[in-house]
């Protein structure tokens, strides 16, 4: 029982992640697929103003997946690495490339460099969900050994592994296009929401296209996991579906209030379906199981207080962050991300430009810094000035 409650929190862990920080590597792919210099200028700056607040705290969630399954079940975590280990490691240096070369196109000087870094940061935005996606189609078509101890290329280069991987780059590309509607839609700019509308459409049809492609691949390549997809895990399909189809309509009639809600509910859904229909196999075809293949029950127990702990801190800590980012009040400096009305009076006291966005930091700064100065430089003579007087 135990052990069924820390797979559930495994999952948890792996849906947060799939929702919050997949979207930023979809912001990637859009980045990519932008254009040139001019013609990608607005989308480029909305996707760089909407990540930067949130993006290295997303990766929380994949640290927390990782210590979970190494700690509640080492035997299937050191079967998945080593069987898996080549796109496991392409992952992992496709993310700390992602972030180098976020962070250092701001900093660097000259086109030329800001193009290769900003080239470094979409590409590893797409290798690195692909790869993450052959790992877990090794995982369902039951491909890993409960005992292996060395790499297996054929492991995560079949049909059911590699659908999977498009699958997840799909995904990805789809919640980040849902998200940037909602981000444009808050910065009244029209133009940006309707770029972004198009394209979450095409995305969510793509998306849809490899899910069911995906499902026909283990129809024949998998039986059992494709009878309890279609079995017990049936109801929650169906949400995938539904939810699915309802934010194309919603786009399609121009509302896309509450798409965000559906696009997330759409993507975990189907990781949980994954979950059940796999349920209690951690790595089917084999013996290995949450039951057999779990840690000590007083480790188990413990991870689930860890993560209860873990909730109660991180989870208030998560919202302040995504509500200040939803209400526009966080930007983006060369020192940082500050609170934007602790520097210059709020975002709604700001100019704002022709797009709907306030006002780039650079621009503002040469009148706040001389407005500083004459700060300072008063404070300094009244307090010369009571100095004299004693």
């Amino acid at each position: 029982m135990i052990a069924d409650a820390v797979g559930a929190i495994l999952l948890a862990t792996i849906t947060l992640y799939a929702v919050l920080g997949g979207a930023d590597f979809g912001g990637g792919l859009w980045d990519l697929l932008a254009g040139g210099d001019r013609r990608g200028q607005a989308p480029r700056q909305l996707i760089d103003e909407s990540i930067t607040p949130v993006w290295e705290a997303n990766h929380v969630w994949l640290i927390f997946a990782l210590v979970i399954f190494w700690t509640g079940f080492p035997v299937a975590f050191a079967a998945v690495m080593n069987a898996a280990a080549l796109p496991i490691w392409l992952a992992v240096g496709g993310i700390v490339l992602r972030g180098a070369g976020f962070a250092f196109r701001k900093e660097a000087q000259g086109i030329t460099l800001q193009r290769e870094l900003g080239a470094v940061f979409a590409f590893s935005s797409l290798l690195t969900p692909f790869f993450m996606g052959t790992v877990v189609g090794a995982m369902a078509a039951g491909q890993i050994p409960g005992d292996a101890s060395r790499t297996s290329l054929p492991a995560w280069t079949g049909a059911t592994s590699l659908l999977i991987g498009f699958l997840f780059v799909g995904a990805c590309g789809y919640l980040a296009a849902i998200y940037l509607i909602g981000e444009a839609a808050g910065r009244d700019d029209r133009r940006m929401e309707a770029y972004f509308t198009r394209r979450a459409q095409a995305a969510g049809l793509v998306t849809g296209a490899l899910s069911l492609a995906t499902l026909a691949e283990l129809h024949g390549a998998d039986p059992a996991l494709w009878r309890n997809l279609t079995g017990r895990a049936l109801p929650l399909v169906i949400t995938a579906a539904v939810a699915g189809v309802a934010v194309v309509a919603l786009l399609a009639a121009g509302r896309p209030r509450g798409v965000r809600v559906l696009a997330a509910l759409g993507v975990s859904a189907v990781i949980w379906g994954w979950g059940v229909a796999q349920y209690p196999a951690l790595l089917p075809g084999t013996p290995v199981t949450l039951s057999n293949a779990g840690a000590p029950h007083e480790t188990l127990v413990a991870l689930v207080v860890l993560f209860v702990a873990a909730v109660l801190m991180v989870g208030p800590s998560f919202a302040l962050l995504f509500a200040l980012q939803g209400r526009q009040v966080l930007r983006h400096d060369h020192g940082g991300i500050a609170l934007a009305g602790v520097t210059d009076g709020g975002p709604r006291s700001r100019a704002r430009s022709g797009r709907g966005r306030p006002e780039s930091p650079q621009r503002q700064s040469p009148g706040s810094r001389t407005a500083a100065i004459g700060l300072v430089a008063v404070a300094l003579a009244r307090a010369l000035a009571r100095r004299r007087g004693r």
